[in-house]
């Protein structure tokens, strides 16, 4: 009994344990830290119950949230160069490309543009994919910005960037800093066309796309809670020898200072924008203004 009792039934138990209970049934909130049932948090956008955290979504899960219906049409983006310059720490760029694309496919990067409507007006959509090398920001990424900016003005739709990047990606080195200004004329070809330019800053935006395109819509966006800025909180604080002040580079703090414009929870993002761009893309004619008639005040000199 004991060779039963202590070697095959925990065996047994295992395997039953392992066919009837899935890997991610439950989901641990990073700000909370209380166990979420998984269909109940994918029900709510993934957005925590209990405290409001917004957990990080997908780009493809993105687009679906913020198109009418969830309906929208993928583009093919350029072709860059895979690994300009052979670069290799613990082990080769190529090999963290293949590992990358061996979930999101073969020819997929950190950003995704797709086209449709947002309150039935026309838009153009790049989203980051922070699952692909932590939504870092290279050549490839660079052109699709570019590639968005390009059919916005061809659609004369606006145009909305959802960044979630820790910045410019090291392996593709000055390459990839070269994409800062190259986004930045992309966000000017827009504009300059009298479209819209919309940029939704989600967890996490730093580094070179929060000194870049990021922070230079004509509106800005923010989710509750999302870290913003370009150098992390703990380098500042050890490069001024300062403790910074509580809930500094989040969302809510960037508001308060005047560098976002509003900061929309996850639920409310698609309804914001739509209201957003029907008021940019049909904007209703000023009222006719009467001029007011003033009667002539009666004399009192006494003359006449």
């Amino acid at each position: 009994m004991s060779w039963l009792t202590n070697f095959v039934l925990p065996k047994i138990r295992a395997v039953v344990a392992r066919k009837t209970v899935p890997d991610n049934l439950w989901h641990k909130c990073p700000g909370c830290e209380q166990m979420l049932f998984y269909r109940e948090l994918e029900a709510n956008l993934h957005v925590c119950r209990n405290c409001g955290h917004h957990l990080r979504i997908g780009a493809e899960r993105r687009l679906k949230l913020l198109f009418d219906d969830g309906v929208f049409t993928r583009i093919e983006l350029p072709r860059t160069p895979v690994d300009p310059l052979r670069f290799r720490d613990r082990k080769r760029y190529t090999d963290r490309l293949k590992e990358a694309q061996a979930e999101l496919g073969p020819r997929s990067d950190a950003v995704v543009v797709a086209h449709g409507s947002i309150g039935g007006v026309p838009a153009v959509v790049a989203a980051f994919e922070f699952s692909f090398m932590g939504g870092s920001m290279g050549v490839a990424a660079g052109e699709a910005i570019l590639a968005a900016a390009q059919l916005a003005v061809l659609q004369e739709a606006a145009l909305i960037v959802v960044p979630a990047s820790g910045g410019a990606r090291m392996q593709e080195g000055m390459l990839s800093l070269v994409q800062m200004p190259r986004t930045i004329i992309a966000a000017e070809m827009v504009k300059e066309a009298g479209l819209p330019y919309i940029v939704v800053l989600t967890d996490p935006t730093t580094g070179g796309v929060s000194a870049s395109f990021a922070m230079v819509g004509d509106i800005i966006l923010a989710e509750p809670g999302a870290v913003i800025g370009f150098a992390g909180a703990r380098v500042i604080e050890e490069t001024i020898h300062e403790k910074l002040p509580d809930g500094f580079q989040r969302a809510e703090y960037l508001l308060e200072h005047g560098m976002i414009d509003q900061v929309v929870p996850r639920a409310e993002l698609h309804a914001t924008l739509g209201r957003l761009l029907g008021l940019l893309r049909n904007p209703q004619p000023p009222a006719e203004i009467v001029p007011l008639q003033i009667e002539a005040s009666p004399d009192f000199s006494g003359a006449g």
